[in-house]
């Protein structure tokens, strides 16, 4: 049995930013009504055809490879979460294989939305573990801005969402005491409406009944949230879920390095590491440049976290992520 630790990082977002008084703009809102609900200032839109989910997870999956110090046809796997695809279908993860011209290697996509990254780290160190595969590519990346409502109705969400990728190599480690040490995962599907998109979708609305109806009321197709019902339910599943990682390696909360949650609400990482003691040197955020780029979300704070040098040799990192679902789940790593 081998363990599997990350052996390259890199992140890409798209060069437009989008203030808050910029969205201020065109909806009912304004930059305290925003930074008060959520601590986001800024975040990252595509300009139109210059990006698409698949060529954004490219640019940080070269990054990463680089920095992996391998050859791009040393990935023997792709993990691709997201829940905005290029395509209804195929998924990107096929696309990426294209795109980067590697051999005919298997590639995986992620529907996990919020928790993808995580769920993408835990399967890929599976084929790690027992030995199937020896490098492992795994990118979140997500294209929001082009399906949100930018409209005063819609700013409950819209206000939240920005566009970007990041993408990790996950190798093969010899050392049992160092990489991935275990993950943690969990799903509550009674409360999947509570933070939807509902349309299209074989079993509600597909496409060709929004275009025969040609309705403008008609939000089938825009993300719901109840925003207070997913907010108790996060901090809940966030403490139980890091616990439970912390838990099965014999460790506790004064063992923790560095926490990278994913970028949901600033509120949220803020009342978790309260509640767990942690200094601000000790969990990172980065939701108030980049608002929440759902499955992009964790592997672009980890990569900038390196890169800043708050992540050292030996350090116990944790990854905790909460979303649409409801999904949770943690990784556990000794860097």
């Amino acid at each position: 049995m081998y363990n599997s630790r990350i052996s390259g990082m890199g992140f890409f977002v798209p060069e437009k930013v989008v203030t808050n008084d910029d969205l201020s703009k065109v909806m009912d809102t304004n930059d305290e009504w925003i930074q008060e609900r959520t601590g986001i200032q800024e975040r990252r839109h595509v300009d139109t055809d210059q990006e698409t989910t698949t060529s954004m997870g490219v640019k940080a999956a070269r990054q990463a490879i680089e920095r992996a110090g391998i050859d791009k046809d040393e990935i023997e796997f792709i993990v691709f979460a997201t829940l905005s695809p290029d395509y209804y279908f195929p998924g990107p993860g096929v696309l990426v294989q294209r795109d980067l011209g590697l051999p005919t290697v298997g590639a995986v996509d992620i529907r996990n939305q919020c928790s993808g990254f995580v769920y993408g780290i835990s399967l890929a160190d599976q084929y790690i573990k027992t030995g199937m595969y020896k490098h492992v590519l795994v990118i979140g990346s997500e294209l929001h801005s082009r399906g949100l409502d930018m409209t005063t109705r819609g700013r409950g969400v819209s206000v939240i969402f920005g566009d970007g990728a990041g993408a990790v190599v996950l190798s093969r480690e010899e050392d049992p005491k160092k990489g991935i040490l275990s993950s943690h995962l969990h799903s509550e599907g009674q409360h999947a409406e509570e933070l939807s998109l509902i349309a299209p979708g074989m079993g509600k609305r597909w496409v060709t009944d929004i275009l025969s109806d040609n309705d403008p009321e008609d939000t089938s197709y825009y993300p719901y949230m109840n925003g207070q019902f997913v907010f108790k339910n996060a901090v809940v599943r966030f403490s139980e879920v890091i616990l439970e990682g912390l838990a099965a390696n014999g460790l506790g909360k004064d063992d923790i390095d560095m926490l990278i949650p994913h970028q949901a609400n600033l509120r949220i990482s803020q009342f978790i590491q309260k509640k767990f003691g942690l200094s601000d040197d000790q969990v990172y955020n980065n939701i108030m440049r980049y608002g929440n780029t759902t499955a992009a979300s964790i592997p672009i704070a980890l990569t900038e976290a390196w890169e800043e040098g708050k992540i050292k040799e030996g350090d116990l990192v944790v990854l905790a992520a909460f979303g649409s679902g409801f999904t949770w789940g943690s990784v556990i790593i000794r860097w």
